[in-house]
């Protein structure tokens, strides 16, 4: 049986070209790195924006990599032994953001061992997915947030989703009414409440903003309030979409069983990893409920691409100026690319995203610090979270 060797980590965070409020100009990444007992490697990651990366890595060290080694490297096979030994530091959240780390690399080091990509080991089933434009918004003014729903319609995307929320409900109709009228009657247009309202807020925005032919409407309450959740669906007729904050596979099934959610937006990294991201796509389908990634679409468009046909059609969400690739935070080019609203994979082995170091001066960041030498500099230099060859 091939084993788990190793595993490494690095954190650091990559700065976004186009913060998301006043204080997220960055988000945090920790980098892994798997060896496995046949000399396999693989790169994962961990991803959480703006709070609680560093102890993302300390699960990883301290309590992960321990536990993982000698089990077995199959993609899957661990999950469920090391979510069990993590359990006395909660069920979801944190320990399985750090589980992600190690199950997206071992993921990549099962298709880098096949010469081939994860999609095409999980059983690519379509070559593109529909994608949609999407933007951390809500403090922009609306001539801004304007231009920016104008870039999405001249980028070829047919959906859209802004943010809402804003203190004076009135604010919110303006917005979204400008909003619908530039997309005109045929593009889609989703709304984000970021959890900021209760109930009764709710009810009286949704009912207020309805009109304006809504496909979702994501996170009105509280994510992990069920009782809400099932009694605003029963109250309203728009479809409500939630899971980015939902972490295991049991919660999913709490909301889907309740009528609670018609639309779950797993994230990968959150939930634990591919293996289960896949168990909740199951349980969707079985519920009739859509399906539409969280994020990350250099990741969730792979394994999109590759999710069963079911009644709806699965979208990649893709926020703006927030891909990896162009934030210049990948060692090689980025796995997909996403033109004229669709989202496409390039050519690449395993999930081809190996997190290059960022070069600081900065002594409180984990990463390669900047020595001024061309050699220690090289970010692919006797790094094993980077240093790895593509089999050819």
């Amino acid at each position: 049986m091939t084993t788990i060797g190793s595993l490494t980590t690095r954190l650091q965070r990559v700065p976004l070209t186009r913060p998301w409020a006043a204080d997220v100009t960055s988000v945090g990444v920790v980098a892994t790195h798997v060896v496995r007992s046949d000399g396999s490697e693989g790169w994962g990651f961990s991803w959480s924006p703006q709070i609680g990366a560093p102890a993302v890595q300390a699960l990883l060290e301290h309590d992960i990599a321990p536990a993982s080694v000698g089990r077995s490297a199959v993609p899957g096979e661990a999950w469920q032994g090391l979510w069990e030994h993590l359990h006395e530091a909660g069920g979801g959240g944190l320990t399985t953001i750090a589980l992600a780390g190690l199950d997206l690399a071992l993921w990549d080091a099962e298709a880098r061992s096949a010469g081939t990509s994860v999609s095409h080991l999980l059983g690519r089933r379509r070559e593109r997915v529909r994608g949609y434009g999407s933007g951390v918004n809500l403090h922009y003014p609306l001539d801004e947030l304007l231009a920016q729903v104008q870039r999405w319609i001249e980028a070829g995307f047919d959906a859209v989703k802004i943010k809402v929320g804003r203190p004076d409900l009135a604010e919110d109709v303006d917005r979204v009414a400008a909003v619908r009228a530039l997309l005109g009657p045929h593009r889609s247009l989703m709304i984000d409440a970021n959890q900021r309202w209760d109930l009764e807020r709710a009810t009286a925005s949704v009912d207020a903003l309805a009109r304006f032919d809504l496909a979702w409407i994501e996170e009105p309450l509280r994510a992990d309030d069920l009782d809400g959740h099932t009694e605003l669906a029963r109250r309203i007729d728009v479809p409500l979409a939630l899971g980015e904050n939902l972490h295991t596979v049991h919660r999913f099934g709490d909301f889907l069983r309740a009528g609670a959610a018609q639309v779950v937006q797993p994230n990968i990294v959150r939930v634990g990893g591919i293996t289960p991201f896949l168990r909740i796509a199951e349980l969707a389908a079985a519920h009739g409920a859509a399906l539409h990634p969280h994020l990350l679409p250099e990741l969730s468009g792979q394994v999109a691409l590759a999710l069963p046909d079911t009644a709806h059609e699965v979208l990649v969400e893709d926020v703006e100026d927030a891909g990896f690739g162009a934030l210049g935070a990948l060692v090689d080019p980025a796995p997909v690319t996403i033109s004229g609203g669709y989202l496409t994979e390039n050519e690449h082995f395993g999930l081809g995203m190996r997190f290059a170091p960022l070069l600081t001066d900065d002594p409180t960041r984990t990463d390669r610090p900047h020595t001024g030498d061309p050699h220690t500099d090289d970010p692919h230099t006797d790094d094993p979270l980077t240093a790895g060859k593509a089999p050819s």
